[in-house]
């Protein structure tokens, strides 16, 4: 299973990209956020994915933002960053199955100015740690 070492990573399996090393900011201040290959394996064919937030909204990690609805079952969706969206991938709401298909490409969920410094994400190797006791 794929886990990219840029990204760093929530527990509940959200993955952000912009962060630089041990979780400094990124140059503008936005990263991106989507759902780890490993949950999106976990879950079978997404078919639906809802967002609460919109672009503008404030969203606080840890909290649920969406839900994501597979063959299998129904998820929350979780921000790992707290910040305000600028961003939603309208190509992943219209078509979800883009997120099993490239979950740290084109299969993102949400662009989000950070407003606090990421604490609790895990790097790569503590990631796989993770997935690997699951």
């Amino acid at each position: 299973m794929s886990v990219p070492e840029q990204l760093r990573y929530s527990e509940e399996h959200e993955w952000v990209s912009g962060l630089g090393p041990a979780g400094s900011e990124a140059e503008d201040g936005i990263v991106t956020v989507g759902i780890t290959a490993h949950a999106a394996d976990a879950l079978g064919e997404i078919v639906y994915l809802e967002l609460q937030p919109s672009e503008g909204d404030a969203v606080e990690a840890g909290e649920p933002c969406g839900e994501v609805e597979s063959t299998k079952s129904v998820s929350d969706l979780y921000s790992p960053v707290s910040g305000e969206i600028t961003a939603i991938n309208a190509a992943v709401v219209d078509e979800p199955k883009v997120i099993n298909d490239d979950p740290y490409g084109e299969g993102w969920i949400f662009k989000v100015r950070i407003s606090d410094e990421p604490g609790d994400l895990l790097d790569s190797a503590a990631y796989e740690k993770l997935i690997e006791e699951a």
